[in-house]
C-alpha cells in the first residue's frame, strides 16, 4: 500500500547528521505527494507559479513567495503552472528557537516566533523583503554550502556562531515580512481543529501522557477515526508515530544538551531511562549512549541549567493549574522573581504566567464540558476559578464562544464525526 504522505527524515542534512542547518536548490515540475516534515525549513521561490497546501490550506505560490515550515507541518504541491525553482534552508528549530529566546533576547521581550510562522506560513513579499530574504538565503548558502552539488566550504572562523546568527536574521526577516507585506484577499485562516494539527499537537505535548482517548476529546473525532487517519496518512500506528516523533526530538537533545536519560524521559514522555534507550535503539539501530558520544556537539547554545529550571516551572504549573496558585507563589516555590518566572514561561510556552495558567485551565474545562454533565459552576471551581463570571470571561477569550455554546457545538459535531 502506498500511503498518502511521505514522512521526511529527521535530520537537517542528508550528508551529515551533525549539521543543524543546510542549503539546497530544488526544481519542481509537477505536483508532488504530500510531505510530513520532521524538521523546519524555509522555501524561497525564485521562479514559478502554482499552488501549495500547508496543513490542508491551499495557497497561491509565485516568484515573490517565501514559505516557513515548522516541525510536523504537512505540505503538498497541488498545482504547477510554471516550473518552480527555489532555495531551501533546513534548520534545527528547537536549537535556534532557544537561542533567539534566551541568548539573543537581552531585553526579555515576548518573542512568539512559532505563533508568527504558524499563523502566516506563506508570505508574498514586497520589493524590500524580497531583496532582504533573498540576501539571507544566499548568505546561508555561502556559509554552509550546497547539498545537491556537495559543495561545502571549509568552516570559517566561528562558523557555528555565524550560522546561528544568519538563521536568526532569516527568521526575524520572515516574521517582519509577514507583518508588513499585504495578505492576498483570498487568504484562508487555518482551521484550529483540522486533522493535520494532530501531529503538531503530539509534537508540542510529548511530556504529557498522550492517548487516543485524549486526542479524541480534543479533536472531536472517535479513537478509531484518529487511528485510521494516522495510518492512512503516514503508514504508522498511533504508538509508532508517537515513538517516531519522540525519537526525532530525542536526537536534538542528545546532540545539543547534557540532559541525563532520566531527565529526557520526563521531558519527552518516556516511562524511564530504560524505555528511552529501548525505543531509541529499535528506531536508530544504535545505542543511545554511543550516539551521544559520536554526535554530541560543543554547540551548547543555551544555558542548560536554565532550561532544566524552565521545564520544572512548566511542569509545576501544569500539575497545579487547578489549585489556587499565583505568579508570586510559583516564583517563591523556585526562588526566582515574578519577572524571571514570566521570562521562563515566555521562552518555554510563548505565554506569560497569567496566560499559561488560564490556557491550562480552559483546556481542562473543555474536557469536562465534553465528557461530563457537570454544571458550569462546578466546572469553574474544579479547574481553579472562584466565580463563573471569571471562568466565562477567560473561556471566551481563548475559545471565542461561551462554555455552554461550546458544549452544545462540540457534542453536535461529535455526533457527525464519530461514525467516520
Amino acid at each position: 500500500m502506498e500511503y498518502t504522505v511521505e514522512l521526511q527524515h529527521q535530520f537537517c542534512s542528508e550528508t551529515d547528521e551533525k549539521r543543524f542547518c543546510s542549503f539546497n536548490y530544488e526544481i519542481i515540475e509537477e505536483k508532488k505527494r504530500p510531505i510530513l516534515h520532521q524538521t523546519s525549513r524555509f522555501l524561497f521561490f525564485n521562479k514559478g507559479r502554482g499552488k501549495m497546501k500547508i496543513n490542508e490550506v491551499e495557497y497561491e505560490i509565485t516568484e515573490d513567495t517565501v514559505v516557513g515550515i515548522l516541525p510536523w507541518d504537512c505540505t503538498e504541491i497541488t498545482e504547477v503552472k510554471e516550473t518552480f525553482q527555489l532555495y531551501v534552508v533546513v534548520y534545527n528549530y528547537v536549537l535556534i528557537n532557544d537561542v533567539i529566546k534566551s541568548l539573543f533576547n537581552v531585553s526579555n521581550e515576548e518573542v512568539p516566533t512559532i505563533t508568527k510562522i504558524k499563523d502566516r506560513p506563506v508570505v508574498h513579499c514586497n520589493e524590500l523583503y524580497h531583496k532582504l530574504l533573498k540576501e539571507s538565503f544566499r548568505k546561508i548558502r555561502d556559509e554552509v554550502g550546497v547539498e545537491c552539488t556537495m559543495e561545502f566550504p571549509e568552516p570559517n572562523l566561528f562558523h557555528n556562531i555565524y550560522t546561528v546568527n544568519l538563521l536568526t536574521e532569516l527568521i526575524v526577516r520572515f516574521c517582519r515580512a509577514g507583518e508588513e507585506c499585504e495578505k492576498p484577499d483570498n487568504e484562508i485562516i487555518p482551521e484550529k481543529n483540522s486533522c493535520s494539527r494532530i501531529f503538531k499537537y503530539i509534537y508540542a505535548h510529548l511530556s504529557e501522557k498522550i492517548t487516543l482517548s485524549k486526542l479524541s476529546k480534543l479533536f472531536y473525532m472517535s479513537e478509531s477515526s484518529i487511528s485510521r487517519y494516522i495510518m492512512e496518512t503516514t503508514g504508522l500506528t498511533f504508538n509508532n508515530l508517537l515513538n517516531e516523533i519522540r525519537v526525532a526530538k530525542t536526537l536534538n537533545y542528545l546532540m545539543y544538551t547534557d540532559y541525563t536519560l532520566e531527565e529526557l524521559a520526563t521531558i519527552l514522555g518516556y516511562v524511564d531511562a530504560a524505555h528511552i534507550s529501548k525505543v531509541f535503539e529499535s528506531r536508530m539501530e544504535n545505542k543511545i549512549t554511543d550516539y551521544r558520544k559520536t554526535y554530541q556537539t560543543v554547540l551548547q547554545a543555551c544555558n542548560i541549567k536554565e532550561k532544566k529550571l524552565g521545564y520544572r516551572v512548566v511542569s509545576y504549573v501544569v500539575d497545579n493549574h487547578k489549585e489556587e496558585i499565583t505568579a508570586q507563589s510559583v516564583a517563591a516555590e523556585f526562588d526566582i522573581t515574578v519577572v524571571e518566572l514570566n521570562r521562563i514561561l515566555l521562552l518555554q510556552t510563548e505565554k506569560n504566567f497569567f496566560e499559561f495558567l488560564n490556557f491550562m485551565r480552559i483546556n481542562s474545562a473543555c474536557q469536562l464540558l465534553v465528557t461530563t454533565n457537570m454544571a458550569m459552576t462546578d466546572i469553574a471551581i474544579e479547574v481553579g476559578y472562584n466565580t463563573v463570571k471569571t471562568f466565562t470571561r477567560n473561556f471566551v477569550y481563548f475559545k471565542n464562544v461561551t462554555p455552554s455554546s461550546y458544549r452544545k457545538k462540540v457534542k453536535l459535531d461529535s455526533k457527525d464525526k464519530l461514525p467516520l
